[in-house]
């Protein structure tokens, strides 16, 4: 009873202690949150000893709790990735600044002048596995957007987020903005979970970011409005009329470039014709050279004995592994419905020379992202000239894709008048 009492308090203090912190940076100038994350990027290169030493930590925590490779490098953190997280933040302070945007005006007849702007969600928290380069962009996107964030982070990257939180946390200090605007919860047991799931007083919404479950539990149980990303089940679909070298080279690169992503392709379906005219060669090339672990229908297993027949299961599951399922389908049609059952509406690529196959592709997968003759791997925030990401959202409502600086605003209407009265 007392453990978790201790556990919530902790949650609700630091709810109340970032709520008041949004009040103070939902009025801060660009030029003072520019400031900040000038100050964040600069701290984490020279607190770069202390981020590796504490994340080595959780890397051998990580390897004598058994996690498999894919969590680790998840996990890891090197001078090159904590490098690229300070280059990320000097890119996100040359992005123009959502808040305050005008996003439509009107005139009324009486005189009133209505204006609607971007202005910061709040509180936002953020509920997240492994990854703890997350941490980083979960705080500095925030600061961008004037926004408050609560993180927590899972137990295998726990020594590396309160690291990092610390150097935030200094970083701020340095240059006096309100260092709660950046909180960690540094339990990370399931009770400070499921206290998040319902800090309505002062949460204004939460972002799940990690695999399916920890997604389906935080949409199941939370009464704080959800930001949904998604697990990425991502296929790719070579028609007919696919070019054999561009589809070696974009299969290769969607699955091998780095397994433990959410945007790496998990399911290749394969016209019947292009089958015909490449299949052996092709599976053949996913086993032998790029050493690919296959799930495959009865046409691949038949052409590759050592493939394993596939089932549902095989066909929904994000493998973040060298593993693919593979499947022979009809058209493109098929290929859809197939993508449309079994995905997870993230990305989807088609590769094909046919424009007709294409546009139906593209407007038929029910996906955040659709791509044409090109790898799944280029869905993020980075990437799509956002600076870091929130994460990539698989919803429909608010946000869709990779969520970059206007996702975590909202909009509020200004009214000014000169006396006007309603008659």
């Amino acid at each position: 009873m007392l453990m978790t009492k201790t556990i919530a308090n902790e949650v609700v203090e630091k709810g109340k202690r970032a709520k008041k912190a949004s009040y103070l940076t939902n009025i801060k100038t660009t030029a003072e949150k520019n400031e900040a994350l000038r100050s964040i990027a600069q701290q984490l290169l020279a607190d770069m000893d202390i981020l590796l030493t504490e994340n080595t930590k959780d890397i051998a925590d990580g390897k004598i709790n058994g996690l498999d490779q894919a969590t680790l490098d998840r996990i890891l953190l090197n001078e090159n990735r904590i490098q690229a997280m300070s280059d990320a933040i000097i890119q996100l302070i040359g992005l123009e600044d959502p808040v305050g945007e005008v996003v439509e005006q009107i005139t009324k007849e009486n005189g009133l002048q209505i204006t609607k702007k971007r202005v910061p969600l709040g509180v936002i928290g953020m509920i997240y596995e492994a990854r703890p380069n997350v941490t980083i962009d979960a705080a500095t996107l925030s600061i961008k957007t004037g926004n408050a964030v609560l993180l927590r982070g899972s137990s295998s990257a726990k020594h590396s987020n309160i690291a990092l939180v610390a150097s935030i946390h200094r970083a701020l200090e340095a240059v006096d903005y309100p260092k709660d605007a950046v909180l960690l919860i540094e339990d990370t047991s399931r009770e400070t979970a499921k206290s998040l799931f319902t800090l309505t007083e002062y949460l204004d919404v939460l972002i799940p970011r990690g695999g399916k479950k920890l997604i389906d539990l935080v949409v199941r149980e939370s009464t704080v409005p959800v930001l949904e990303t998604g697990a990425g089940n991502c296929h790719i679909y070579l028609d007919e009329f696919a070019d054999f070298e561009m589809a070696k080279s974009i299969v290769k690169n969607a699955k091998t470039q780095r397994l433990s992503v959410c945007n790496a392709a998990e399911s290749l379906l394969i016209h019947q014709k292009f089958f015909q005219n490449h299949g052996p060669q092709f599976l053949h090339y996913l086993q032998n050279d790029l050493e690919i672990k296959i799930y495959g229908d009865e046409n691949v297993c038949t052409v590759l004995p050592e493939a394993i027949e596939a089932t549902e299961e095989h066909y929904a599951e994000e493998f973040l592994a060298l593993t693919l399922s593979v499947k022979v389908v009809d058209d493109v049609l098929e290929a859809v419905h197939h993508i449309n059952q079994f995905g997870t509406n993230h990305s989807e690529a088609i590769i094909t020379d046919n424009l007709q196959h294409a546009e139906i592709f593209l407007n038929s997968v029910d996906a955040a992202a659709v791509y044409h003759n090109a790898s799944t791997r280029f869905t993020d925030g980075f990437e799509f000239g956002y600076g870091a990401e929130i994460g990539i959202s698989t919803q429909k409502l608010h946000a869709r894709g990779p969520m970059g600086l206007p996702a975590l605003t909202s909009t509020k209407y200004y009214i000014h008048g000169n006396g006007q009265i309603r008659e």
